[in-house]
C-alpha cells in the first residue's frame, strides 16, 4: 500500500454509518406529511364552519343538522391532527437524538452539552423554546465537512432557521388561535376564530415542510460525512 493511500480520508464511522437516523428519517417524513394533510383537513373543516356563519345574522341562515355536521367535521380533524402531530413528535425526537449522537463523532468539538439533551431540552418549560434549537445548530455544524485546500469556509445554517423559526412561531400563533376559539361566545366571535385557527393551520403546514427539509439535508450531511469523510465540497 502506498503512502498516499494512508493518507486520503476515511469515514469517521467506519464500523457503524448511521444507517438507523436514515430508517428513522423516513417516518419522521412520512409523519410530517400525515401532519400537513391533518393540517388540510382541518382548513377544509373550518372553512365549511367559516361558510356556516353569517356575517351579520350569524347563525340563523343554517340548518341545525348543517351546524352538528360542521362541528362534528371541526372537531373530528381536531382529533386526526392531535394524533398525527403526537406520533410525529416521538419519533423526529428519537431521530434528533440518534443525529446527535453520530454527530458526536463527527464532530465532537462542536457541541455544548450532552447528547442527552437531545431529549430533554424538548421537555423543559420556556427553555424547549430555545435549547432544542442550540442542539440543531450544533448538529448542522458538526456535520458539515471541511473545505478542501484553498475554498473558503462557509457554514449556511438558515434550514435550520427556517424551522425552528416556523416551527416557534406556528406553536405560538396556535395556542393564541385556540384560545380565541375557546373563549369565543357570539357568531361573529366564533366566525373570526375559525378564521385565525385555519391561519394556524396553514402556518402548521410551512412548518412541517421546512422540519421535513431541514431533517433530509442534515441526515444526508451526516451520511455523506460519515461515508466519505471530513474533507470536500460542503
Amino acid at each position: 500500500m502506498s503512502a498516499s493511500s494512508d493518507l486520503r480520508p476515511r469515514p469517521l464511522l467506519p464500523n457503524r454509518v448511521p444507517r438507523s437516523p436514515r430508517v428513522l428519517l423516513a417516518g419522521v417524513s412520512t409523519l410530517l406529511t400525515a401532519v400537513a394533510f391533518s393540517d388540510l383537513f382541518a382548513v377544509y373543516a373550518g372553512v365549511r364552519a367559516y361558510t356556516l356563519i353569517d356575517e351579520d345574522r350569524g347563525f340563523a341562515l343554517a340548518s341545525e343538522q348543517e351546524l352538528d355536521g360542521a362541528d362534528a367535521l371541526y372537531q373530528r380533524a381536531g382529533q386526526f391532527q392531535s394524533v398525527a402531530f403526537l406520533v410525529c413528535a416521538v419519533v423526529f425526537i428519537v431521530w434528533f437524538y440518534w443525529m446527535r449522537r453520530d454527530g458526536g463523532v463527527l464532530g465532537p468539538d462542536r457541541f455544548r452539552n450532552g447528547p442527552g439533551w437531545a431529549i430533554g431540552s424538548w421537555f423543559i418549560p420556556l427553555a424547549n423554546f430555545w435549547m432544542p434549537y442550540r442542539v440543531a445548530v450544533d448538529m448542522w455544524g458538526a456535520s458539515m465537512r471541511l473545505p478542501a485546500d484553498g475554498e473558503p469556509y462557509k457554514v449556511s445554517f438558515w434550514p435550520v432557521n427556517l424551522w425552528w423559526g416556523l416551527f416557534v412561531s406556528t406553536t405560538l400563533f396556535s395556542r393564541y388561535a385556540w384560545q380565541c376559539y375557546q373563549g369565543a361566545v357570539v357568531a361573529g366571535e366564533v366566525r373570526d376564530a375559525v378564521l385565525l385557527v385555519m391561519a394556524a393551520d396553514i402556518l402548521d403546514i410551512a412548518a412541517a415542510a421546512a422540519a421535513a427539509h431541514f431533517a433530509v439535508r442534515l441526515t444526508a450531511m451526516q451520511w455523506r460525512k460519515a461515508t466519505e469523510g471530513p474533507y470536500g465540497s460542503a
